[in-house]
């Protein structure tokens, strides 16, 4: 797994279906813990809301993922959020947390009517924050000469490649990264930039976020 959709922001989006209110708020999250916060930080900001149904999806391939109806008949609430959240754009979105605070307007909605219900405002949520791609970028670090740095540099940058961080000292270090089944091209790019004079040492891998 090198790339994985996300929000872009965090949001709020409502539906009214026969009058309940259904307002979904979307929260970008990386630990069950912090998800966890958001649904009870919403449950004591909404406190007039009969239910507040959640489902969330964490890890870069989705390792974990939970829901709950939270009162509402089981599997019409936290099931069909988590489904929405598993299929957008056709590869499902991560990181990511929905909790759908529910108004009861009065009108029972049966199990089919809260399953759209429900999985439409986390539509309608999403369709409000957008999404971008994360995607898993191998770090390393580049020492050349002041002499030969802005040249590197420039040369790296008009090739495709990433510098995330330039530091002056003794000498110049480049923080570069690149897709991990690019690092053998970059080895090479740097060998024939500096005439084989320096080498990109690997430093980690972190993920980083691209466009929407």
């Amino acid at each position: 797994m090198t790339s994985y959709l996300t929000v872009a922001r965090d949001g709020t989006a409502e539906i009214e279906v026969k009058r309940s209110r259904f307002l979904c708020t979307l929260e970008r999250v990386e630990e069950e813990a912090a998800a966890r916060a958001v649904v009870e930080r919403l449950r004591r900001q909404h406190w007039d809301a009969r239910h507040h149904c959640s489902a969330f999806v964490l890890g870069p391939a989705r390792e974990v993922e939970r829901s709950s109806d939270d009162g509402e008949p089981a599997g019409t609430a936290g099931a069909p959020m988590l489904e929405v959240l598993r299929g957008w754009s056709g590869e499902g979105v991560s990181d990511v947390v929905a909790v759908v605070s529910r108004w009861f307007g009065g009108t029972l909605l049966g199990a089919g009517g809260l399953v759209r219900a429900y999985g439409d405002a986390v539509r309608a949520g999403l369709d409000a924050t957008g999404t971008l791609r994360r995607t898993l970028v191998r770090e390393l670090l580049l020492d050349v000469d002041h002499g030969d740095a802005g040249r590197v540099e420039s040369e790296l940058r008009s090739r495709g490649v990433a510098v995330l961080d330039t530091t002056y000292a003794a000498r110049v270090v480049l923080r570069l990264g690149v897709p991990p089944d690019e690092e053998d091209r970059l080895h090479a790019l740097v060998a024939e930039l500096t005439s084989g004079r320096a080498e990109a040492v690997v430093a980690g891998e972190r993920w980083v976020d691209g466009t929407r």
